[in-house]
Parts: structure tokens; C-alpha cells; sequence
């Protein structure tokens, strides 16, 4: 049986090193003549509010200009770069923004390439199997050939986020929020597993001249690696970039997940790595935000002697939307703490969290959390955030009910919250902005 070929290149020059990577594994060996090909980057968050660390979190734009030259050498004219950002609903403001300063605007005029924010354009039904069905930007179902272009990243629910987690932002609201059940059997990598399933002819590359460690977002730990993994196969390219960054294929769900649904073994078994060597670029990066040992708290917030509140660690329920806020709540409470207990205070979050019984005060965070619980005899004092997603003043208010008098501003302004990061990247010359630049 031939094996999938999987090219792991270092990052050394722009367009040689991701041509190297491409030619390796034959990526664009089957590209049709006169494809429509559509790109799809990883903007996995922007804002307008202030300037925040993009490396390790968003494809370079040096990357993606890579990729136009490389097709356009193909005598490929018809291009188009699609993504679905993640922020407030009819938002059409925040994805210009994003697409004007990562230099697509600049590409469209010298190459002739589209950009299309997928929220603004048709979303189709896929059947993926046993009647299961999650709703696809037509676009890129439409296409000839696909040009995935993932950052290279561990993530906090799903262990990685590469190639195939990576085409989660060609699905609609309410696919991601269905992606997001509390089935224990079809969870969130149960629906990942199946996202590159209905997609054109694919080259998946990985952008790993930044990687992040607790990704996918800019609090994570990111890292200057200058790697490049790339191939015709979407799973192999995944299963290289698992070990690249630390992790045995087999303990990757989605991956487990897809590789039954190909009838393939999720290991390198089939697998053909060339150009450098996987033992040589690996490097351990965590994936989870650590918790004290019964999960109740974050560790940070234990350590400093919190008392008085239960803050579950977030499991795979919760979606992007609530995930979105939760952490600058966690900094709001952590900044509210005066060293006096409060009042015996838990905090449930996504779909599937039981109340403690006893407890005085159980706040319910978020929409889905009240439909579950609103008449749970459990619950001493029902405190409810009933927005989807829950909105700045129904947070600040239920914290206050509960007694914990968190700063409304950190709230209100959780999209300044980004450019606080920065400040771990000041004077590191490893982390140069001219990537996300086109020139």
C-alpha cells in the first residue's frame, strides 16, 4: 500500500521554503487546470480595539502570499481566501478590518484574489453520514481544490488544532454550537473528526513559523519554531504536526476519530515524512490551562488563596462563543479578590455541569446552562446569565448578586483585554510583525 507523504521543512527563506514544502509531498500535483481554489487561513480572532500578539495565533500573511505565488505559477487565476471570525453577529466591520491589515486587500489588487467573510455569504446542508448534518459555506464546498493553512498549535479542548479542527471556521453559528453537545459519544471531536469529510482536492499546510502552546488564542505561550509541514492528505499532515508538537496521534480524539472513519490506524504506519526528520523539530507543547486538583479553581487563582468559589474548569460543551469571555471574567474575579472568603459561590459553565447540592449561591453562566438547570431543586440560590452570548452588564450584575464586586470596566472592555499580552513579546526581535504584512 502506498503511503501518504508528509514534508516537514524549515522556514528559512519566504516562497523557496514553502515551495520546498509543497514539492516534497507533490502538494499541487493534482490541481486542475483552471481550479477555483479557495484558502482558507486561520483568523481565529481580530479586534479593532487594540494591537495584540497575532503570532502562533493567525496564519502569517507571508504564508498566504506564498501560496498565491505558488498558484498563480500554476496559471491559477480565480483565488479566493474565506474565513468566519469569530465576534458579535452581523459584525462586517471586525473581518475588513482583519482582511485590510493582513494585506488580503493588497493581494486582491496585485493578484486578482477574493476575500470573503463566510457569514456574509451561503451556508449548505452536508449530510456526513448517518443523517448527521452540519451546515458548510458553499463557497468553499463549490471550489476545485482547497489550500488549508492552519497555524501550528496545541488547543485547550481538542489537544491540537491543525488542518482539520482548522476548517471549523467554514461552518456556521449554529453548526459550531451543535459541534459543542453534551453527547458523551458525539462530542466536539466526534463533529471535528468529520469537518474535512465533504471538502474538494486538499493541500493542507501548517504554519508553524509560530507555534502556541495552550492555544488557540493570544494567552496561550507562543514560540518562534520556523517549521512547515505540508501534504495532499489532511490526516497524514495532522498526525505529523500531533508528534511535531509533542503528541502520539492516538491521543488526539478527532484524530482517532478520522482515522476510523478512513478505515486508516492512527499512527505513522502509513505515513511517508520527508525532508527533516520528526524527532528532530519535536517539542513538548501543553495544551491544557492547569487547575488545582480537584478542577474547582484555576491553579493562579488558588495560589494566590481564593475562598469562597467553585470556577469548574471548562470542558468540551463549552462553546466558542461563551469560551470567548470566560476568560477575562476568571481575571475580573482574580482582580476583585480582597482576601476575605465569599459566600460559598459556584460558577457552571457550557452544557453539562451539575450544580453541588448545598451549595448558597450557583451562578448559571450562559443560556444553555439555564434551559439545563432553571428548575434544578439542587440549586440553593439560582443566580442566571441567560445571553447566548451573555453580555457585559447581565455578567457584572450576577456577580454582584453573588457578592463579588468585579470591575464592570474589565468587562465592558474585554476587547482590551489582547493587548495586555503584548507585553510578554516586547524587545523579543523573534517575533517580527512584517509577517502579517504583505509587502
Amino acid at each position: 500500500m502506498s503511503k501518504s507523504v508528509v514534508s516537514i521543512v524549515r522556514y528559512e527563506k519566504p516562497l523557496e521554503s514553502v515551495r520546498k514544502a509543497v514539492d516534497l509531498c507533490g502538494g499541487l500535483d493534482h490541481l486542475p487546470s483552471n481550479a477555483r481554489v479557495f484558502i482558507k487561513p486561520n483568523v481565529v480572532f481580530w479586534t479593532r480595539k487594540v494591537v495584540f500578539p497575532k503570532w502562533g495565533v493567525i496564519t502569517t500573511s507571508r504564508m498566504i502570499e506564498d501560496i498565491v505565488v505558488l498558484l498563480k505559477e500554476q496559471g491559477i487565476d480565480d483565488i479566493t481566501i474565506g474565513e468566519g471570525i469569530v465576534g458579535r453577529v452581523k459584525d462586517e466591520e471586525t473581518p475588513a478590518h482583519a482582511f485590510e491589515n493582513l494585506g488580503y486587500n493588497l493581494l486582491n489588487k496585485r493578484y486578482g484574489v477574493k476575500t470573503v467573510n463566510v457569514f456574509d455569504r451561503e451556508f449548505r446542508e452536508v449530510d456526513l453520514g448517518n443523517g448527521e448534518t452540519l451546515n458548510f459555506n458553499a463557497d468553499i464546498l463549490d471550489s476545485d481544490f482547497v489550500v488549508d493553512i492552519p497555524v501550528m498549535k496545541t488547543h485547550a479542548q481538542t489537544v491540537v488544532s491543525l488542518g482539520i479542527k482548522n476548517l471549523k471556521g467554514m461552518i456556521d453559528i449554529n453548526s459550531r454550537k451543535k459541534c459543542h453537545n453534551a453527547d458523551p459519544e458525539k462530542d466536539l471531536n466526534y463533529w471535528v473528526a468529520k469537518l474535512a469529510d465533504p471538502m474538494p482536492p486538499m493541500l493542507t499546510i501548517l504554519d508553524g513559523i509560530y507555534t502556541t502552546e495552550r492555544g488557540p488564542a493570544f494567552d496561550g505561550r507562543i514560540r518562534r519554531s520556523n517549521l512547515l509541514v505540508a501534504s495532499a492528505d489532511i490526516l497524514s499532515a495532522d498526525m505529523v504536526g500531533a508528534k511535531i508538537l509533542g503528541y502520539a496521534p492516538s491521543e488526539i480524539p478527532h484524530l482517532v476519530h478520522a482515522a476510523n472513519n478512513r478505515n486508516r490506524l492512527c499512527d505513522l504506519s502509513d505515513v511517508k515524512a520527508v525532508g527533516e526528520k520528526i524527532e528532530t523539530v519535536a517539542s513538548r507543547h501543553k495544551y491544557t490551562f492547569p487547575y488545582n486538583q480537584d478542577d474547582s479553581l484555576p491553579l493562579p487563582m488558588a495560589k494566590m488563596g481564593i475562598k469562597g468559589l467553585s470556577y469548574r474548569k471548562y470542558d468540551l460543551t463549552l462553546c466558542t462563543y461563551c469560551s470567548g469571555i470566560n476568560g477575562v471574567v476568571l481575571a475580573a474575579i482574580a482582580m476583585a479578590w480582597k482576601g476575605e472568603s465569599w459566600d460559598d459561590v459556584e460558577v457552571l459553565t457550557g452544557k453539562s455541569m451539575q450544580p453541588n447540592p448545598g451549595r448558597n449561591k450557583t451562578i448559571l453562566f450562559g443560556k444553555c446552562m439555564y434551559q439545563i438547570h432553571k428548575d434544578n431543586p439542587d440549586i440553593k440560590e439560582m443566580i442566571s446569565i441567560k445571553g447566548c452570548p451573555p453580555q457585559p452588564k447581565s455578567i457584572i450584575k450576577a456577580f454582584r448578586q453573588a457578592g463579588i464586586e468585579i470591575n464592570p470596566a474589565i468587562i465592558e472592555n474585554a476587547e482590551m483585554a489582547p493587548g495586555f499580552f503584548m507585553k510578554r513579546y516586547e524587545g523579543k526581535p523573534e517575533f517580527e510583525e512584517k509577517h502579517f504584512t504583505v509587502e
